[in-house]
């Protein structure tokens, strides 16, 4: 009689294992500072090829919409919450503290929300693309010119051509040093920088941002079920290197589209 095949238990692979528990917790936070230089390294790209753009093209400044005010208070909100949920988990407290990462996952979730939002309603006043046809009627993307822009120039937007402001009088534009000739065609034919590299900045932001929501979720998992508690708080610090770095970045893209540009 044949034997009945048994497949091997499954074991779970530890990376870690066999190390001394200090040698552990500097790993996995010399881990986390790799994957933050990898984000800065990307952003520092993105942000020099608009300073590279910014001197070649008629440049376009914005008001940034409510929803990106919102981003950030929901940004600095939950970084917070998460040093609160930190705390209290330090303290023994397990409910508070649970409590706590469940408020910050919720403002996660809103920061999220309102990033998506605010660039729809920037799109919506003629950042994004527009769809047509090609010759085989398939669809072609092409990202707009600053002449399909709305609102109210000068305090919803305004041009910026060789560190000149431009006037505007009635449908056309001129630069101030040379009142007699305008630059209307030029303005309506430009190739929207500002908003294709805001499309790229935010997306990519919550590309990273999803990551940190996933890191939270699973970790909200984890306090519930009591893994994470006042002797284990390791991974509710490392997603707060993360967290509080996102949130930074955020903030300093903000500042550095919309008001230093």
């Amino acid at each position: 009689m044949s034997q009945p095949i048994t497949s091997p238990k499954s074991s779970k692979i530890d990376v870690f294992e066999g190390l001394d528990p200090a040698v552990k917790v500097r790993t996995r936070k010399m881990m986390m500072w790799f994957i933050v230089f990898a984000i800065v390294m990307l952003f520092a790209g993105i942000t020099s090829a608009l300073i590279v753009l910014y001197g070649k093209l008629i440049w376009l400044h914005m008001s940034p919409p409510v929803y990106f005010w919102l981003s950030n208070a929901f940004i600095v909100a939950s970084s917070i919450t998460l040093i609160l949920t930190l705390r209290a988990l330090k303290k023994g407290n397990q409910t508070l503290g649970l409590t706590l990462h469940l408020i910050t996952l919720a403002l996660g979730v809103a920061f999220t929300i309102s990033q998506h939002a605010g660039w729809k309603h920037m799109a919506s006043r003629g950042l994004g693309f527009t769809v047509t046809q090609n010759e085989q009627g398939l669809p072609a993307y092409r990202w707009n010119t600053l002449g399909k822009l709305t609102g109210e120039y000068g305090s919803d937007y305004w041009f910026e051509m060789n560190n000149e402001k431009l006037v505007k009088e009635g449908p056309e534009y001129y630069k101030p040093s040379d009142p007699s000739k305008p630059v209307t065609n030029s303005v309506m034919t430009t190739f929207n920088a500002f908003g294709a590299m805001l499309s790229v900045v935010i997306y990519v932001h919550i590309i990273h941002l999803a990551f940190g929501l996933i890191y939270l979720i699973v970790n909200t998992v984890r306090i519930a079920k009591g893994r994470i508690n006042r002797d284990n708080t390791l991974s509710v610090y490392i997603s707060g290197m993360y967290w509080h770095f996102l949130g930074g970045l955020w903030l300093y893209l903000f500042y550095f589209l919309f008001f230093l540009f």
